[in-house]
């Protein structure tokens, strides 16, 4: 008991010495529980409240509008997500697999093991790590699609990642507004509710809209999941860790005659992701194709960076600073297993 006694004081002697008093320490300690326990409320009320709404997702100069209903049950989640703008379709998701049904070529498009990080489930698994890399903290109280939202600012510790205002629905802890902003506070993307109601859901309102999808062709673009290729990125910035590594089948656009052909044609690719709880980076490995000119470009928030390695094509895409696709660019490798 005596020598647990001393440890004691000698612990709070050093906590006074750097400079940090046993109750700042406390209060330090209840602040960064506190903004956990958001964070988990975030994602939390993503998955498991019933909503349904339109957003609006802004990026550079361009404008795109969704109608996103989901539901919760004791299976899990069933969520629809409709693409108002452009070529019609439709996003349905159970739990981590996802059909996408195109009804000019009546085709759904079966992908598993698939992420969920799509807004407004924007925190990854690794949200627990987010304050280590970002300085958080709670800003002003606005007004989203008629509800009120506490604001929370992610403001970046190095500059291979843009800050983050996100707001939080004050009742349930949903996000309803997500902004990037790039090193000069400037808003580079932004998605948010223009329209949202929680509650009770008519799940019928989750099925297709499109008749007879039954009879449309299907394609399943998930080869393998949880792979191990062999293949991997030796400078990642700090704080992203690998989430997932899947084999993916590219649909390719194969005309014959000068007409679209009806044979369904693909290639395996290999996709990488990568995330600080937040950001994410995917890395595609695929096989080289003469046609493709290396180079890079930027929209809004993404960045994007294409490169020969040896036979192979890689493509790295994220929602991050051009730095930071540049160093993930120049540390990939391959090791044969």
């Amino acid at each position: 008991m005596a020598m647990l006694l001393q440890r004691s004081k000698l612990f709070l002697l050093a906590l006074t010495v750097f400079g940090l008093s046993p109750l700042v320490y406390a209060q330090h300690t209840d602040a960064q529980d506190e903004m956990q326990k958001t964070l988990r409320r975030v994602q939390s009320a993503a998955q498991k409240l019933n909503y349904s709404g339109i957003f609006v997702y802004q990026q550079a100069n361009q404008i795109r509008t969704s109608r996103i209903t989901h539901a919760a049950d004791s299976q899990g989640e069933i969520e629809k997500l409709e693409i108002l703008d452009g070529k019609p379709r439709e996003y349905i998701r159970r739990n981590d697999e996802v059909s996408c049904y195109l009804p000019e070529s009546k085709t759904v498009q079966v992908e598993k093991s698939v992420t969920q990080e799509v807004f407004p489930a924007l925190l990854s698994s690794n949200s627990h790590s987010l304050p280590d890399v970002y300085v958080i903290k709670k800003a002003e109280v606005s007004r989203v699609a008629g509800a009120e939202c506490q604001t929370l600012t992610f403001e970046p510790k190095d500059t291979l990642r843009y800050g983050y205002r996100l707001c939080l629905d004050k009742t349930t802890g949903l996000l309803l507004r997500a902004q990037t902003v790039n090193p000069k506070n400037e808003v580079i993307e932004q998605i948010a509710f223009t329209q949202i109601s929680i509650g009770d859901i008519d799940k019928s309102r989750i099925k297709p809209s499109f008749p007879n999808v039954t009879q449309w062709r299907v394609e399943n673009l998930t080869v393998q999941a949880n792979v191990n290729s062999g293949w991997s990125v030796k400078l990642l910035p700090p704080g992203f860790k690998k989430t997932r590594e899947m084999k993916r089948l590219i649909p390719i656009s194969i005309k014959a005659n000068g007409a679209a052909s009806n044979l369904p044609k693909a290639h395996e690719v290999i996709q990488i992701i990568f995330s600080d709880g937040l950001s994410a980076i995917s890395v595609f490995i695929e096989p080289d194709s003469a046609s493709r000119t290396e180079g890079s470009l930027q929209q809004g928030a993404m960045t994007l960076m294409g490169r020969r390695q040896g036979e192979y094509w890689l493509t790295v895409v994220g929602e991050v600073p051009f730095a930071a696709i540049k160093q993930v660019m120049n540390s990939i490798e391959f090791k044969p297993k």
